[in-house]
């Protein structure tokens, strides 16, 4: 699997409704699994990013769809990266001519 860091940053909906901000978390968790994603880790976080959370999925569509439909519930806007470990850099750049 695949592993994606989402970034996300509250609404005027999401700060409304920040005190609910740990059962959507949950709720995420759930919907993941539906869209064949695990989610690894979910922080909150000071700065430009109210909320990061490490993601493996099975291809770009499916996490794609996943944060299309976290994002279609108005509490959060979402950027998605793809993210590589070190085997898989490793064998990027041996790709390298």
């Amino acid at each position: 699997m695949a592993t994606y860091i989402v970034l996300a940053n509250f609404t005027e909906q999401g700060v409304r409704n920040a005190r609910d901000t740990v059962k959507r978390a949950e709720a995420f968790k759930d919907v993941a699994r539906k869209y064949g994603a695990n989610v690894k880790e979910i922080c909150w976080t000071l700065g430009r990013y109210d909320i990061i959370a490490i993601c493996e999925g099975p291809d770009d569509a499916s996490v794609t769809a996943l944060s299309l439909a976290l994002a279609s519930q108005g509490n959060v806007r979402t950027e998605t990266l793809r993210a590589f470990g070190a085997a898989e850099m490793k064998q990027i750049l041996e790709k390298i001519a």
